[in-house]
């Protein structure tokens, strides 16, 4: 299941406290991000362990363009995390 840049934006606006799962490379990250915790794709099998006790919870997980986090919305699924939800268009479509 994916999340649109407006209910995302929506949702940060109204200070809900999200999972959000940032999976570009800490260069993109410092250039500019939204919050959400650190993990590059190419990390994620061996972080996944950061994430424990959130397989029952929303994960929100974005990247540049919504390609990367497309994967590790399908990583994460076959890992156990029932509720993960990729941005559509990624940062670009957020900043836009």
């Amino acid at each position: 299941m994916d999340i649109t840049v407006q209910e995302l934006r929506e949702r940060l606006e109204k200070g809900e406290n999200l999972h959000l799962i940032d999976v570009r490379e800490p260069n993109e990250y410092a250039e500019d991000n939204i919050g959400g915790m650190l993990i590059p794709l190419g990390e994620l099998p061996y972080r996944v362990d950061d994430l424990d006790g959130l397989q029952d919870e929303e994960v929100i997980v974005h990247c540049r363009s919504g390609a990367r986090s497309a994967r590790a919305q399908q990583f994460l699924e076959e890992n156990g995390f029932n509720n993960v939800r990729n941005l559509v268009g990624g940062m670009l479509a957020y900043r836009q």
